[in-house]
Formats: structure tokens, sequence, C-alpha cells
């Protein structure tokens, strides 16, 4: 029933008999009281069209150099990239999840290092430059302290850039894991990028 409905069957009420007042004052409250928090649960909503995550995720397979014994060393990757452009900013951001061999549960010399390298890219004609970036070192804690099974999850920080009104960007990056005992320094793995925002 509408408000405005409403209102007439308390005019009616009233108006049919002096016993129905009361409960006509009764009704008239709540009707307004209604009529008010709807109100404000609509202006309390988020909007349809307000900005949200657009993401892609991919895989890789990272085999150990420095080790060549019988044990499986390779680990897996999933990561997810993503990008939203939001009130006038580009906000990008990555998520790793990863299968590591049970042999790296909390062993801190698989690597010398390990880090993902976040950046947030203008889509031009042409080469896209490279507008934001950041390294993101935390990788190589949770690599090296997995679950029971050498499993786990890390989530980078989010990017913020100051977005062009007509610009189009995405989320792009690579896992990047200096091994120990390799004789080498960082190797990237890449993946596929966000879609573009």
């Amino acid at each position: 029933m509408s408000t405005v409905l409403r209102a007439s069957a308390v005019r009616r009420a009233v108006a049919a008999s002096p016993a129905n007042k009361r409960h006509a004052r009764r009704l008239a409250t709540v009707t307004l009281t209604v009529s008010l928090l709807a109100g404000t649960a609509a202006a309390l909503a988020p909007s349809a069209s307000a900005a949200s995550y657009r993401c892609k995720t991919s895989t890789a397979s990272v085999d150990n150099p420095a080790y060549s014994g019988p044990w499986a060393d390779n680990i897996n990757f999933t990561v997810k990239m993503c990008a939203k452009k939001s009130g006038g900013y580009i906000y990008t951001y990555a998520r790793v999840d990863f299968e590591g061999p049970v042999m790296n549960v909390n062993m801190t010399d698989i690597f010398d290092g390990a880090r993902f390298y976040l950046v947030t890219k203008k889509s031009v004609s042409g080469t896209d430059p490279t507008v934001k970036s950041a390294y993101y070192t935390g990788l190589e804690y949770r690599l090296e302290h997995g679950n029971t099974a050498g499993n786990g999850s890390y989530t980078t920080g989010t990017l913020k850039h100051k977005a062009a009104s007509s610009g189009r960007y995405y989320a792009d990056g690579s896992a990047q894991l200096d091994w120990n005992n390799d004789g080498k320094s960082y190797r990237s793995t890449g993946f596929s990028a966000s879609p573009i925002v």
C-alpha cells in the first residue's frame, strides 16, 4: 500500500468513528516512521553505478633452479590482477595464491629475496607507460611460511593514481624470486594483466 493510500485510510478511520481516533493516530505514526526509514535506507544504499574492481586470474608454475633432487620443488602460482576507476583515481592490487612444495615449509633459506612487482599502466596506442609501481616484499615471508602443505596466499597493497578523465588503465605485475644458491638475482614470472578500466 502506498503512503498516499495509507493516509487516506487514516482519514476515513477518523471520520467513521471517534472510537477509532486513537488507532488512527497510531497508524499515522507508524506510516510516517516507515516512510522516513524507507527514505533513509534509500539514501544510504550504495549506488548501483559505484565502481567495483575488475579482475583477471592466471597461473604459472615456477621451478626452483637451485634444486635438482628427487622431491617436487615447483611453486604453482595463481594470481588475480585487479583494477578499478573511482572518484577520479585508478586503484590496482594483486592477490597471489600459491601451492608450494612441503619441503619449503618454515625454510628461510630457499630465497635470498622474493617480491611481487605491481604496476599500474595506462592503455595507449603503442607501448603502455607505467604510471605507478611498487615492490611488495612481504611475498617472501608468505612463501616461506605457508601451511603444512606449503600453500598460502598474499595480497599486495593498493596503488592509487590520479586518473586522466579520458584515460584507460589496468594492473600488471610479476612474481620476482631470487633463489638461494642459484648464482643469479631475481627471476621474473609475469601474469595476465587485469581488464582495462
